[in-house]
């Protein structure tokens, strides 16, 4: 029993962590955000609420610069400042707002919060494992081959999670009859408005997938709902 204790005390804190982590994510977006209060932007959102039989979806304007969106892991939806220029000045449309919106609805409704603080759990759990493994045969560099296979197994859940809420998000698109298009027009201006966030790092290292990958999903998805 004793020889599994860093795993399980490795288990606690990451479950501690992700709570107080989420805890502390709530109390920054309570103090920073207020609710999205664009009477155009109200509108398209309202027709994804009715596809989904809500009355409404409630989408909060977190006051940040940086181009994105977010799931909180209470189920709140935001979009930040930085994204609300982009509209305002016309390098992004509603409907492709709407799409962002869709995508964050999907992490909530496929649980992906949940899902995280499991992962971010067992990442640890392995990370302590492997670390104990491989410095009993590479004393020194063992440690850093363990997080480092950690690290990509994470990128890799991660980069799942996102492919599920795209497929989300274009089927209530086309529920919604907005269809898939801004969803697909918007991913292609992502690395624009984003200054090139992520740079030339490999597919397989990257918490969100490259592009072209989503976009070929998303193409897929159309075409078996087609058949």
């Amino acid at each position: 029993m004793l020889k599994f204790t860093p795993i399980l005390l490795a288990i606690l804190y990451a479950v501690a962590m992700y709570r107080f982590s989420s805890w502390r994510l709530g109390k920054e977006l309570d103090s920073r955000s207020s609710e999205l209060a664009d009477p155009t932007l109200q509108n398209t959102f309202q027709r994804l609420a009715t596809a989904l039989d809500l009355p409404r979806i409630k989408v909060h304007l977190y006051e940040i610069d940086p181009v994105n969106g977010l799931a909180a892991p209470d189920g709140r939806i935001f979009i930040t400042r930085g994204f609300y220029r982009k509209y305002s000045s016309g390098h992004v449309t509603a409907d492709e707002l709407a799409s962002v919106v869709a995508h964050e609805l999907g992490h909530v409704a496929l649980g992906h919060g949940r899902r995280r603080m499991i992962d971010f759990s067992g990442q640890n759990a392995l990370r302590t494992a492997l670390a104990m493994v491989l410095s009993r045969f590479l004393p020194g560099i063992g440690v850093y081959i363990a997080n480092g296979l950690s690290s990509l197994l994470m990128a890799r859940l991660s980069r799942s999670d996102e492919y599920e809420a795209d497929a989300y998000a274009s089927a209530l698109l086309v529920k919604a009859g907005i269809g898939t298009a801004p969803q697909k027009s918007l991913f292609q201006k992502l690395e624009a408005l984003t200054g090139g966030a992520g740079g030339a790092a490999p597919a397989w290292l990257l918490s969100h997938p490259k592009t072209a990958e989503r976009i070929a999903a998303i193409e897929k998805n159309e075409a078996r709902w087609l058949d």
